[in-house]
């Protein structure tokens, strides 16, 4: 077998930023934008869920733009890793994930991908099966990636191998289910002195087998098409304390009242004053000058930013009952939808297409109903149509984020709709990924 990445290249990319195309197709290698162009795909995720229910963790795949796409295995799996690395790891600013870790499924083949170099070898875990773990051509691979820093994920297989340098080699494991007798017996198998194996579920039956993970240490794998969160009891579905005064607030700004009047209601809640100036001075706001007041804010960033944050705070403002992989899903694909509509429509509507990204997992943050919040949040009709039908001005950019959180198989479908080229929708979904490191700097060390 031949493999060619024994020397981490310098690719001189650019980062995307917020998704320009011209800037993507110049950034990125001859040899990365002519892979990319013969297999033309939509990145996708899976989140990696810690016992504390953070995201710590994505596990990326690659859905092709052509239904059939006669692209190889390996030209897919380059298209992927190019399009990470010119977007995550870009040389001027270097990884942008802090800690977060990011997940590949390879085989024996796309183990020798040279496009592998781009990417940080702490922060990537390769997960394969046992034939190509047990390949002796692939071995010396494995073994080369290993000493770099790459890590690596057994999936499928019943249990470790015997083979003790390719025990070694393995430092997390898939857990199936996460059956408490498989688990027990995994850790068994682990070796004195050696660190402990990171056990992952990657399916899961019900919401509540994540508790019986998380109480044996087995973190969870949640997709976009998998299961979520159950609900709180029907008689317990009331806005909290808090969630209601950020309402009030956002009533206040529909309104347009006096900004003596909302400052007012806001200092009857210090935390909620500092949580929303934390959010305002966060990296990816970059206003450059530091804000110290809602008065402040309003000078420099207008009524509208201000009703964007303050629905931000209301999608986090039940952090007791929502989980924080939760939230943070919401604000990717608030930020997500916001991008996508940057540059197909008016400058002004940005701010509507956050709002329309967070509000559509409203309902589960708060566990209320999506009728609730509407009703006592007034939002316009053209939102509206977005969050409960998917319809309107603003509804295909939301479809179209909830498709790329899932497998992607509406994406080509959605973006063709919106005269969005692949390189645009990738661009804004991996910058949302960012954004939301930013928002929400606390992080899951792995």
């Amino acid at each position: 077998m031949r493999f060619d990445f024994f020397r981490r290249h310098d690719s001189g990319n650019a980062a995307a930023g917020d998704g320009s195309k011209a800037a993507d197709s110049a950034a990125q290698p001859p040899a990365a934008a002519a892979a990319e162009r013969s297999a033309d795909g939509y990145v996708t995720y899976a989140l990696l869920v810690d016992v504390q229910k953070r995201v710590a963790g994505y596990r990326l795949a690659w859905q092709p733009e052509a239904p059939h796409n006669a692209a190889s295995t390996a030209e897919l799996f380059k298209a992927l890793v190019s399009c990470v690395g010119r977007h995550l790891n870009a040389p001027k600013t270097g990884w942008r994930l802090g800690h977060t870790v990011l997940f590949f499924d390879v085989t024996a083949e796309t183990l020798a991908a040279s496009e592998l170099q781009a990417l940080p070898p702490d922060n990537v875990v390769l997960c394969l099966g046992m034939d190509a773990l047990m390949d002796d051509d692939v071995r010396p691979i494995l073994l080369f990636l290993r000493e770099q820093g790459f890590r690596f994920m057994l999936l499928g297989a019943e249990e470790l191998p015997e083979d003790a340098e390719l025990r070694a080699l393995v430092t997390h494991f898939d857990a199936g289910d996460g059956h408490p007798d498989r688990v027990a017996k995994l850790r068994r198998e682990e070796q004195p002195g050696q660190p402990p194996l990171h056990l992952i579920a990657t399916r899961l039956a019900a919401w509540h087998d994540f508790e019986t993970c998380a109480a044996r240490r087995v973190d969870v794998f949640v997709d976009g098409a998998g299961v979520q969160p159950e609900r709180e009891p029907e008689t317990d579905r009331t806005l909290q304390p808090e969630s209601m005064l950020i309402v009030r607030l956002m009533q206040m700004i529909q309104r347009n009242e006096d900004l003596r009047e909302i400052e007012a209601a806001l200092k009857h809640d210090a935390a909620l004053t500092y949580r929303l100036l934390r959010h305002i001075n966060s990296p990816a706001i970059g206003v450059g000058v530091e804000i110290h007041s809602l008065r402040h804010a309003v000078t420099m960033l207008g009524y509208s930013p201000l009703f964007r944050w303050l629905s931000l705070l209301l999608a986090t403002s039940n952090a007791k009952a929502s989980p924080p992989f939760l939230m943070k899903k919401a604000i990717i694909r608030g930020r997500f939808v916001e991008l996508m509509g940057q540059g197909m429509l008016p400058s002004g509507e940005s701010d509507n297409l956050f709002v329309v990204g967070m509000f559509s997992l409203i309902d589960q943050l708060l566990g209320v109903t999506m009728q609730e919040v509407l009703r006592k949040v007034q939002l316009s009709e053209s939102v509206q149509q977005a969050i409960l039908a998917r319809e309107g001005m603003y509804g295909p950019f939301l479809a179209l984020a909830e498709s790329c959180e899932a497998d992607g198989s509406q994406a080509a479908r959605l973006s063709e709709a919106l005269f969005m080229s692949v390189e645009q929708v990738n661009a804004a979904h991996l910058a949302a990924l960012v954004w939301a490191q930013d928002v929400s700097p606390a992080e899951a060390s792995y």
